[in-house]
Order: C-alpha cells, then sequence, then structure tokens
C-alpha cells in the first residue's frame, strides 16, 4: 500500500475520479475557510504542515447554509496558485440561481479547479429546518452534479452517508438516491464521518448490488474536543459510540489524553477500512495538523516513496 501522488503526474491535471481508481489508495485533507485573520494564518500554517505529506487532493468546506462562498472560493483560488497541492472546491445550491452557479462554475474552471465536490446544502440558519429552494435554483444534488457536468471537463465528488441520510424516509430508499447521483455523473462520494467501520461496509456493498461502483472515501476525523464531535452528532444524527463517549470523558480534562484516544481511534478505523478495500481516506482535520499527522504516519507503509512525516510545531 502506497501513499502519496506519483511526481510523474501534473497535479493541476489530476481528477480525483481517475486517482481512486488506481491500485493504491488516496490521502487527503478537509479543511474549512478561514473566518478571521487569527484563523487565516493557523489555516495556512497547517496546510504548510501537511503539504510535504504529497496527499492527493485537499477539500475546502462550503460552511453551513452556504454562509462561505467567497471564503470557500478565495481559498480554493489561493491552493490552487500558491501551493503544490491539488484543491476540490465544496459547492451547494443554497440561495443561489442557476445563473450564480453557473458564474461559479466557470470561476473554478478559470482558476484552474477540476475537481468539486457537489452538495445540495442544509438550510441556512437550521440545518434541521426545512429545504426551501432558490426560486431561480436547484432542488437537489442530482441536478448540481448535472449541471457541472454539463458545464465543463470537471470530477464531480457527491456526499454519502454511512449511517443513512437523516431525511430519507428509509435505509433502502437513501441508497437508492445515492445510487442516482452517481449515474447522474458522480466520479466518486465522500461520506460524512462515522465510526463504526460495518456502516460504510454496508453502504458500499449494498450501493455494489444496485449496480453501483462509485468509488466512495470514507471520512474520518480523529476527536480532539469531546464537545465538538457531541455537537457534530446532534446536528447531523452521527452515532456517537457510547463506549468512546466514556473513554473520553474518563479523561475530559486532560487534552492530551483525549488526543492519544482519538489518534488510536481513527488510527483503527482507517486501518480496518484500508483492509477492506476503501479506495482511500478522506481527514477531517478542522484546520489542525498534529492529530491527522500521527494517523498518518501511524497508517502510512514504511516504503521509500511514503512521506516521512515532518516534525512540526502544533498549531494553536
Amino acid at each position: 500500500m502506497t501513499l502519496g501522488l506519483p511526481s510523474t503526474m501534473p497535479r493541476e491535471d489530476a481528477k480525483i475520479g481517475d486517482l481512486l481508481r488506481r491500485d493504491k489508495p488516496c490521502i487527503s485533507f478537509e479543511m474549512f475557510p478561514p473566518r478571521t485573520a487569527k484563523e487565516e494564518r493557523i489555516l495556512w500554517k497547517t496546510i504548510r504542515a501537511l503539504e510535504p505529506l504529497a496527499p492527493e487532493w485537499v477539500s475546502i468546506t462550503y460552511g453551513a447554509g452556504g454562509k462561505t462562498r467567497e471564503r470557500t472560493v478565495e481559498t480554493t483560488d489561493r491552493i490552487a496558485t500558491e501551493t503544490t497541492l491539488l484543491p476540490m472546491a465544496h459547492f451547494t445550491a443554497v440561495d443561489h440561481s442557476v445563473a450564480e452557479l453557473r458564474n461559479l462554475i466557470g470561476h473554478f474552471a478559470d482558476v484552474g479547479v477540476r475537481n468539486i465536490l457537489a452538495l445540495r446544502g442544509d438550510p441556512p440558519g437550521d440545518p434541521q429546518g426545512d429545504w426551501v429552494p432558490h426560486p431561480d435554483g436547484l432542488n437537489y444534488a442530482i441536478e448540481l452534479v448535472e449541471l457541472i457536468k454539463e458545464s465543463g471537463d470537471f470530477s464531480v465528488g457527491v456526499a454519502a452517508f454511512p449511517e443513512g441520510h437523516p431525511r430519507s424516509p428509509s435505509w433502502n430508499a437513501g441508497v437508492r438516491h445515492f445510487v442516482d447521483k452517481c449515474r447522474a455523473g458522480a466520479d466518486f462520494a465522500v461520506t460524512q464521518i462515522f465510526f463504526d467501520p460495518t456502516d460504510y461496509l454496508r453502504l458500499r456493498d449494498d450501493a455494489a448490488k444496485l449496480g453501483c461502483d462509485t468509488p466512495i472515501i470514507p471520512g474520518v476525523m480523529p476527536v480532539t474536543n469531546i464537545r465538538q464531535i457531541e455537537k457534530f452528532a446532534e446536528l447531523t444524527g452521527m452515532v456517537f459510540p457510547p463506549a468512546l463517549a466514556d473513554r473520553l470523558h474518563a479523561v475530559k480534562d486532560d487534552r492530551e489524553a483525549i488526543r492519544d484516544i482519538g489518534v488510536e481511534v481513527a488510527s483503527d478505523l482507517c486501518n480496518t477500512l484500508l483492509r477492506e478495500g476503501a479506495p482511500g481516506v478522506q481527514f477531517v482535520t478542522l484546520n489542525h495538523s498534529r492529530s491527522t499527522r500521527r494517523v498518518w504516519d501511524r497508517i502510512r507503509p514504511l516504503t521509500d516513496d511514503s512521506p516521512m512525516v515532518p516534525e512540526i510545531a502544533e498549531v494553536p
């Protein structure tokens, strides 16, 4: 198992859909656009800390309700032009007309960004509220996939939900909807974070039964903050395993102990997923590098062409 993008492949021309169909797992990092000057300094320190690891790509989120659109575009542009990293932009239909969406797609093409994660997005203000589409916009992620695909030479990803989509009436209905997004032109999928590998395998295998072989990348987040993961579970419906919660609460006043548990759990999850044939892992970094680098070091093979993890001071 070899991690890292071969130096013979021009990064600016790489398509995630193609990378995932090679006989090697892909490792990538998800980050969010900064909202303040301090957050911007932290983000770019993290990017420079992770860049030597040569991930296949880095993913820039859009923010709940599409509220970080401009910062997502700016951050994606800067990564594309100032680093050796391959950026993937998150892209949602929230509060956007089709004309605005086409304009954004054209902007990404102009700066050389060819990898986009197409998401319908959550309702502004209340992620669990009713979805109200823009009067001149789109209703579903499948429509956004089709729009991007017809607009140019893009590799398009979609979201996947190993524990089931919270708005889906049933597991089977959710799988069918996922497969429909893939058949609409999605080249790959990235999952919401989860902790039980059997959930991922169930989704992958049930999609395969419907004839869908679209690569599904598991999203993994090393836990570093108990309150944060509990809030995420509350907002998304993700299962926060009681046994893990008990372990973390037992050391709730020891930040390093929490990190150690988070790294251990994430490493075990990654190893299981990769052994079971997952096409790679996308780490949700929350714009910090320390825990992600530790997990990377645990899962990378000891080969000459796999980058060693550099010793870099942790981002505050």
